[in-house]
């Protein structure tokens, strides 16, 4: 039976390959920072590889020992020239970002919760017509600097244990995800495109622009594969708009990452249903974080039948269902999950992200039957 490293396996299960054993690697978003101090002091790669997981660090750079703290794993600085400025201002539990250019600001507001300690979103800064006019500005004058060293060391560091995806384009996400997310909001957006499309247009064409370029940067490192935070969901974006604006710019990526012989990795954890007959024709390598209800709409072996057999899904594993089922519940219920998509381009983990406060011995249960189902495979060779 061949071997495998944690590299070989995981990019040979995103690819559909043969694999020596099944893949699993969990999502640790959110609940790193509540993690008991033992399990900081290993740093996440220790831990992974503690609970038999292959490591696969999703667009951040790796915890270190005795850190709790998140960076997105970029290759590139993003700076602006001198006709722009940036600047924020905290009071107590209220913060303001402000974009200033020669057209406009945009003005961002931000409330501080203490319980989910986290900064929220509460005002978008683009809100009319002429906004968005700044936006395109904005972009047009957004200069990227390939920055390759803290990826190429920690990579070199992680060697052939684990997969580091770093992310591919500066706002995360594609340009009218963003505008969802961030620039404008599902509101905003959706009137917009009604409103004044050609406005949206503008500032969609300057932001395309600027990720195609950050694209290039990207596709020129060391790194395999790159993901972006899509958040994809029919809550906040119908099928319509999706195919409109969004598949045409991440197809933009995929022509241009396989031409270099990377891979495109997609975050995708909201209702998905409607959105598989989309997904299906877009050149997406691997879909990340599907998940099931109650937090998406579809299960992930579902989606295996709606999609093309190219395309790698990883997750599966519910988050409610992780935080709440009893371990032995638990047990079945990925066992059922294994046996449905066992055979397939597939990575065993838990959607989207992982709740504060999962039981350690849940991760280890996970990381124990995946060597049984490796066992018996070996003894049926």
């Amino acid at each position: 039976m061949i071997h495998m490293t944690p590299k070989e396996r995981l990019l040979a299960s995103i690819q559909g390959r043969e694999i020596d054993r099944f893949s699993w690697s969990p999502n640790l978003a959110y609940w790193w920072e509540h993690s008991e101090e033992a399990v900081v002091a290993m740093g996440e790669v220790e831990f992974l590889k503690s609970i038999g997981a292959d490591p696969l660090i999703r667009g951040h750079f790796a915890y270190q020992p005795g850190s709790r703290s998140w960076d997105n794993m970029m290759l590139f600085d993003t700076s602006y020239d001198n006709s722009c400025r940036v600047w924020e201002e905290t009071i107590g539990e209220h913060r303001k970002v402000v974009y200033e250019t020669p057209l406009g600001s945009l003005v961002f507001g931000y409330n501080y919760s203490k319980s989910g300690n986290t900064w929220f979103l509460r005002e978008h800064g683009v809100k009319e017509e002429a906004d968005f006019k700044i936006l395109a500005y904005l972009k047009e004058h957004t200069i990227l600097t390939p920055n390759y060293q803290r990826f190429d060391q920690e990579a070199s560091d992680l060697g052939e244990e684990g997969l580091m995806v770093p992310i591919l384009v500066p706002d995360l996400k594609s340009a009218f995800q963003a505008m969802v997310e961030y620039w404008v909001g599902t509101e905003g957006i959706s009137y917009a495109v009604y409103d004044y499309p050609e406005a949206v247009e503008e500032a969609l064409a300057a932001m395309r622009k600027l990720n195609l370029k950050a694209a290039e940067i990207c596709a020129s490192s060391k790194a395999e594969c790159f993901l972006t935070w899509e958040d994809s969901s029919t809550t906040n974006i119908s099928p319509a708009l999706y195919e409109k604006y969004i598949a045409p710019e991440i197809n933009d990526w995929c022509d241009f990452l396989h031409k270099k012989g990377k891979l495109y990795i997609q975050h995708a954890c909201g209702h998905l249903k409607q959105l598989m007959p989309i997904l299906a024709q877009t050149g997406i390598d691997a879909i990340e974080s599907i998940s099931p209800p109650p937090t998406g709409n579809i299960e992930i072996w579902e989606a295996r039948e709606a999609l093309p057999d190219r395309i790698a899904l990883i997750g599966g594993i519910e988050a409610v269902n992780f935080k709440e089922l009893h371990v032995t519940d638990l047990k079945a219920y990925a066992e059922k999950l294994i046996g449905k998509m066992q055979g397939t381009a597939y990575v065993l983990a838990n959607s989207d992200s992982c709740p504060p406060y999962v039981e350690l011995d849940k991760f280890h249960m996970l990381g124990e039957l995946v060597r049984e189902l490796c066992k018996k495979q070996e003894e049926q060779i």
